[in-house]
């Protein structure tokens, strides 16, 4: 017991501080889409096919101009993101087509930076990883928690906050908020982590999995050929929509290099995620269509990977459970710092 002790608390003063930002900063996005106050955000979703197709053809009409992914309206959010490539930046466009407001740096928005803070800790893959690690190490202060609360389970009392700023309070507050949110801090710790090591797939879905939604997920490939000047984007949104004639057409992107396809993403009504895995990949010369995917008959441990990011983004279930997964962002901010101070500048002097 006296190891574990030692083992939590070690490892919590030493990344309290990497959970206290992937706390504050998952709370603040899960509703970005609500506090982004440029014109038309809170625009209804328009899913006509000629609608999609106008817009489209605006917004790719310059090739030297076009963005590399468009991301379209949904029901919480009424702009058109735009994303021109690695290092050119992005825009919003309204539905329509009109470019609403465009930025060359992430550091023009806050929604981009926050997420990079959240994601990759302004570090990259080497930030990336280090979220991962944390990830795996909240999971592991979840079960360590639960196994050095129990002994101490009768003096279990729940408070939003510490009674006072003492180090005994501190510590007892942080047991006791910790084993009522415990179920919610473990699957954002699970969720994040999955999303960081495909091998942990295996772990949560059973032996295999990673290998399975590797090749399930992976993008076709196609002989290579040059981007057209001018492509069919009408036809291909019209033979998306008559092959999914339910689904929302929920992103385009453009090939980044020979031999990668078109692929138009589509959400339909069964599925988890806001911006949907069902996917149909056309032709980069001719608009000629090569595959089609249905995410609804994709494996079941597929189905289940893909429920993932949802549950980590608040992408599903509405504002119930947005507003969950904010408490748990902001109870994690508040364990991550105060173990944060209890651990570095708030330890008991020993007596000489």
């Amino acid at each position: 017991m006296r190891f574990i002790d030692l083992a939590h608390r070690w490892l919590g003063g030493l990344i309290g501080l990497v959970l206290l930002v992937l706390g504050l900063t998952g709370a603040i996005l899960a509703h970005r889409n609500a506090w982004i106050g440029l014109p038309g955000a809170h625009d209804a979703p328009v899913q006509t096919t000629d609608a999609l197709a106008a817009t489209v053809e605006r917004l790719m009409a310059d090739p030297s101009a076009r963005p590399r992914n468009i991301v379209f309206a949904s029901q919480d959010f009424g702009l058109n993101r735009l994303s021109y490539g690695r290092g050119a930046g992005g825009a919003y466009a309204d539905q329509s087509g009109r470019i609403i407001t465009r930025w060359k740096s992430k550091w023009e928005r806050p929604e981009i930076w926050l997420f990079d803070l959240h994601e990759h800790l302004f570090s990259g893959d080497q930030g990336k990883t280090v979220v991962g690690v944390a990830g795996v190490c909240g999971l592991g202060f979840v079960i360590t928690g639960l196994i050095l609360w129990w002994p101490l389970r009768r003096g279990f009392e729940l408070r939003p906050w510490p009674r006072d700023l003492a180090r005994f309070s501190i510590l007892r507050h942080h047991r006791d908020l910790g084993v009522v949110m415990a179920p919610l801090l473990a699957l954002s710790f699970l969720t994040g982590a999955v999303m960081v090591f495909r091998p942990m797939t295996s772990l949560v879905l059973g032996p295999g999995a990673a290998a399975e939604v590797q090749a399930s997920l992976k993008p076709p490939r196609f002989q290579p050929a040059p981007l057209s000047a001018n492509p069919d984007w009408r036809g291909m949104i019209t033979k998306a929509r008559q092959l999914y004639p339910d689904a929302e057409v929920r992103g385009l992107s453009l090939p980044r290099k020979q031999g990668e396809l078109i692929s138009l993403r589509l959400r339909q009504p069964a599925e988890w995620g806001e911006d949907g895995r069902t996917t149909v990949w056309f032709a980069p010369d001719n608009g000629q269509l090569i595959v089609a995917r249905d995410a609804l008959t994709l494996p079941s441990r597929v189905q289940a990977y893909n429920a993932i990011k949802p549950l980590h983004t608040a992408g599903l279930g509405g504002p119930i459970w947005r507003w969950t997964l904010t408490l748990t962002g902001l109870v994690l901010t508040i364990m991550g710092g105060l173990t944060t101070w209890t651990f570095w500048f708030r330890r008991k002097r020993q007596p000489a």
